[in-house]
Formats: C-alpha cells, structure tokens, sequence
C-alpha cells in the first residue's frame, strides 16, 4: 500500500527523513482495516520526524493521527486516534508513535476507534477533527464549561486547535476574542466571526474562559483577562512551559486553570453532528493529493497555516 513514512529522524532537517513509498498492511488481532479516503496532518508529525517519541528502532512508522474513510462493511467512519497500549506509560499511545499512523492507503484499527460519521460530512471535513477539533471541544464544552460562559478568548489563533477553538465558540453563540501576531491571520479570524487583536492587547471585557496552548508568552495576559471565575484550559505550551503565574490573582479572581487534551470517542460523535447539523464547519487551509504530500508537509512546517492541512486518497 502507498503510505507516507518516516524512514529517518533529523531533529534539525526533519522533512529530510519523509518518504512516499510501499509499506505492508499489518492488522494486529481484533483489529479491522480501514481504507482511508481522507488524513490530516498535525505538527505532531513534524515533531515525529525530529525524532520527538519516535525513536529510530521504531523505523520505518507510518506519520499521521487523523483519518476518515470506510470499514469493512462500507460505512464511513473517522478513526480515533488514541490507542489503548500497556507498553506506554502513559497507558495509551497516538496512531504514528507504537502503531503505524493514517498517511497510508489503508489502516488498521481497533473496532472501537471507528466513529461513524453522519450523512452531510466529507470525509476532508471528518478528517480534520479526531485531534485538533477534538481536543479544542473537549477544552471549551467539557473543561471549559462552555455552557456556563457568555466570552471566550483564544491565545495564539491560526494554528489547528485554536483556529478550531475559535470556530467552535462562534458557532456556539459565545462572543470570540482571538489573538495573533500575524496581520493576515487577524484579518481571516475576524471573517470567523471572533474579535481579532494582537497578542496582549486589551480586551473591551474581562472572558470566562481562556484556550491556552501558547504558554509563558501569553500566560500573564491570559490572567489579567479572566474574569472573576474563569477557566484558563491549557493544552500546550508551544512558546515556553514555565510561566510565571501570580497565585495572588488565581485566588482573588478564584480562577481555575485546568490541564486538557484528547477528548473521547463519544465526544468525536458529538462534534461530527454539530458539522453534519451544520453549525460548524472545519476551517481547511489547504488540500493535497496524496502523490504530493512532502508539499503537504512542507506547507506545515512553513509555519503559515490557518486550519488544517488535508491529504486525499
């Protein structure tokens, strides 16, 4: 089957050790085979090739979390991307670290990882929301309580999970604000429905909740915008883990700052009928033929995304 695979990991040059080439399908016992129609890239992968859990003996590994496409009763389904593994200690893996990934004609999966996907959705569309989309809901519905809130603020936006964030609030009904240090970025939030700023800028209200995946950069902003209350839900720390963090306002403003990430394979069901409702759409930046994926990758790294990156079989 045609995949796309690391062969080799350079952590300065990564897209260096991408191959397309021929790989066997392997389908562990009480797995099924999944023929994929539909990937989507996520900076997980980047990372795979530097060599970040990854590593060499591991070799070749089929790159990819995200997939949609059909089971072997012909249903359409988007494939889960966590995979119960002892061998872990975390106790699970993403497909692409034990378990070869989803950039690859076909795909083994546990039963259980396949999530159907409803009448209205494309398989494009299913493949961007296993990780990026999956994780921005489970930030705002579940650790957010977005039920709760009338403000939301999105650190960092144009990147997959805080453009899926903003995307989510909006077509929740809650007022958006979104920051970006790039102009263009801007402009493309607001189209969102968000109020776009630059980061740091002071905002016309205080929020309820703050989507962090940016980390020490924004963190104090994130703060000094949080209402009394607030939920500041954190998911990555992309510009720096070791934010200084002023307790006195965490327990004056009686703030919660909460850790998240992958949601669950019910929460995925919820988010693909929100889409096939028609209440939200994925934002794509861009598509690609699987015969051009390294432009894929390449597009990726370049760091000028907004949305997600797709690959199509």
């Amino acid at each position: 089957m045609r995949a796309a695979f690391a062969s080799a990991v350079n952590p300065e040059e990564p897209l260096s050790g991408l191959t397309l080439g021929e790989l066997p399908l392997v389908v562990p016992d009480g797995w099924v085979p999944v023929d994929v129609r539909a990937a989507s890239l996520n900076h997980h992968d980047i990372w795979s090739l530097r060599g970040v859990g990854l590593p060499a003996d591991r070799l070749p590994m089929v790159l990819g979390c995200d997939a949609a496409g059909l089971d072997p009763d012909g249903n359409a389904v988007a494939v889960y991307p966590v995979v119960e593994d002892k061998a872990d200690p975390r106790g699970y893996s993403l497909f692409s670290e034990r378990h070869p990934g989803t950039l690859a004609e076909r795909l083994a999966a546990p039963p259980g990882n396949l999530v159907r996907i409803p009448d209205g959705v494309s398989f494009a569309e299913a493949a961007c929301l296993p990780t990026a989309w999956l994780t921005a809901y489970r930030m705002l519905v579940v650790r957010g309580r977005l039920a709760e809130a009338g403000s939301v603020l999105v650190q960092g936006a144009g990147g997959g999970v805080a453009t899926a964030a903003v995307a989510l609030a909006v077509a929740l009904g809650k007022r958006v604000y979104a920051t970006s240090r790039d102009p263009g970025k801007r402009e493309r939030i607001g189209r969102l429905g968000a109020t776009a700023v630059e980061p740091g800028a002071r905002l016309p209200e205080r929020v309820d909740i703050v989507i962090e995946s940016v980390g020490a950069a924004t963190f104090d902003h994130s703060m000094k915008c949080s209402a009394p209350g607030a939920r500041i839900v954190v998911c990555g720390a992309t510009a720096g883990h070791r934010a200084d963090v002023d307790l006195r306002r965490v327990f004056a403003m009686q703030l919660e700052i909460l850790g998240s990430s992958m949601g669950t394979p019910d929460e995925l069901a919820a988010l693909l009928d929100l889409v096939a409702a028609g209440t939200v759409k994925p934002v794509i930046d861009s598509t690609f033929p699987f015969a051009d994926t390294t432009a894929a990758f390449t597009r990726l790294a370049e760091g000028d995304v907004f949305g997600k990156v797709v690959v199509e079989f």
